[in-house]
């Protein structure tokens, strides 16, 4: 009997670690494998490098590993040098390219390497962190270019990936998942600006998205869902 293997993408940070270990508390998944850059990973994958995505998937398939669930958990909105733009002059090319290429490009390519490797006739998940914030008609403040475009971007990614796989398995679930805004390093400057009561921590919001996950089947596939289950419009 084959082992039900689900992945989590970007399980050193503070979601992913979380999501990981939600699943592993659980009864559905036999087993997680997580991947990063840290040490722990069985193989160190870097979202930005397609050749470490590449490796991690050459990893499972060394191991005749088939996932039944795929969970991305990686995202960038500032660094040390960088914040989010609040208007158009704070513009700069290699920050906008930086936030295409861990939000969008990096979770397209763990599709590319990752989904052919999972069963054809049993449900396959597939999900991605988004944020509400990348939707185009809920944007209603501007600013924060890079990463609004980058994970608009994202949505489309998965919308276009979920025309495709379901053409392969009709069974597949693949989804974009806002967190909600969660007590991490990547929300940690932004945190005085949050309504009382809608930060999060991140176990919370893993469960969260975890039991949206669940709940969802193949007619939900290509749609962007909120922690609390409410669909979010592209």
């Amino acid at each position: 009997m084959n082992r039900k293997t689900a992945i989590v993408i970007g399980s050193s940070g503070g979601i992913g670690s979380a999501v990981a270990e939600s699943l592993e508390n659980g009864d559905e998944y036999d087993r997680v494998i997580r991947f990063s850059r840290s040490d722990n990973s069985p193989v160190s994958l870097d979202i930005t490098s397609e050749a470490t995505i590449k490796d991690a998937a050459n990893y499972l398939k060394s191991k005749n590993i088939v996932p039944s669930m795929v969970f991305v958990a990686t995202g960038l909105l500032h660094t040390g040098e960088h914040a989010p733009e609040k208007s158009l002059r704070h513009l700069d090319r290699d920050w906008l390219l930086q936030n295409y290429l861990v939000n969008a490009v990096g979770p397209a390519l763990v599709a590319k390497y990752f989904l052919p490797l999972s069963a054809k006739n049993e449900t396959v998940k597939f999900a991605v962190i988004s944020a509400r914030v990348g939707s185009i008609s809920d944007n209603r403040l501007g600013g924060w270019y890079g990463y609004r475009a980058s994970k608009a971007a994202l949505n489309m990614m998965i919308r276009n990936l979920s025309i495709e796989w379901s053409r392969k398995n009709d069974r597949s679930v693949i989804v974009a998942l806002h967190p909600g805004t969660v007590d991490t390093k990547l929300s940690s400057p932004f945190q005085s600006n949050v309504t009382e009561g809608k930060l999060f921590d991140a176990d919370y919001s893993a469960h969260q998205m975890l039991a949206v996950l669940n709940s969802l089947g193949p007619v939900d596939s290509g749609k962007i869902f909120a922690w609390d289950g409410q669909e979010i419009q592209p």
